[in-house]
């Protein structure tokens, strides 16, 4: 690891005031091992972890608000969390493994827009709108591909907005790291049914537009009966051919609906 300057921050303002060039630290889920590998080299770290007004979870109207340092297993035990979007709290407990689960955070894996985290999907699916210190941005237009999206240089996410709704997700795991190798979240809401799919798309999170259609005739399981994703689109690597995760997107898809 490289030498780095490190600034507890105590509140929003003051985390912008203090970055600078460097990067925000959330749980540190993602940064710190590819700082450890020498594989990212921020002279800089603004430590998120003592600004009290990032964590929480709380209701507001039809909207569930996650805030940005809200850690994956206090999503995952959420009482208020189950019964505003239902789903949302088994999404979290899939998340990585306990030790991750109790330092992870959603705004740092929302940040990261790693193609194999499992909230991306969650929040395309969900149309959720993420709010930084400056705006408020639809997932639609915030997740823009691989490890990037929408946030300008200094911009920080402070918490993410969910419409109550019921969300089905179901994932086939990588065994090791436990992300996703496909991911599958199904919402049937007031316009319509959306349809996100993680971990298997090569340019990242995307929506399945055909298994759309064919659950807006009929959603179940059965409706999607003998479909795939498209391989042409698909991530291809040492766990998973492009043609496998293309077949594993329907198996999840149709796991999605009909176990929860």
């Amino acid at each position: 690891m490289y030498e780095f300057t490190h600034h507890a921050a105590t509140s929003v303002a003051d985390a912008v005031g203090a970055l600078g060039e460097g990067k925000f630290l959330a749980g540190g889920q993602t940064l710190l091992p590819t700082m450890k590998q020498r594989l990212a080299m921020p002279g800089h770290l603004v430590d998120l972890g003592k600004v009290a007004e990032l964590r929480g979870v709380e209701e507001k109207g039809d909207v569930l608000v996650v805030k940005a340092m809200t850690r994956h297993v206090e999503v995952a035990t959420s009482a208020l969390v189950a019964r505003a979007v239902p789903g949302l709290e088994k999404l979290a407990g899939m998340i990585g493994d306990p030790a991750v689960r109790n330092r992870g955070t959603i705004g740092g894996s929302i940040a990261n827009n790693d193609p194999t985290a499992d909230y991306p999907a969650a929040c395309l699916a969900l149309k959720a709108t993420i709010v930084t210190n400056t705006r408020r941005i639809s997932a639609d237009d915030y997740f823009t591909g691989l490890f990037s999206t929408a946030l300008e240089d200094g911009e920080l996410i402070t918490a993410v907005e969910f419409p109550k709704a019921k969300l089905h997700y179901a994932k086939f795991p990588n065994p090791a790291s436990r992300y996703a190798m496909v991911g599958v979240a199904i919402v049937k809401g007031a316009d319509g049914v959306r349809v996100a799919v993680t971990g298997s798309g090569g340019d990242g999170v995307f929506r399945w537009s055909e298994a759309e259609a064919k659950l807006k005739a009929d959603f179940s399981a059965g409706a999607l009966e003998g479909m795939k994703a498209d391989a042409a689109g698909m991530m291809s690597d040492i766990h998973g051919s492009a043609e496998y995760r293309a077949h594993l997107v329907g198996v999840m898809a149709r796991r999605a609906l009909s176990e929860s």
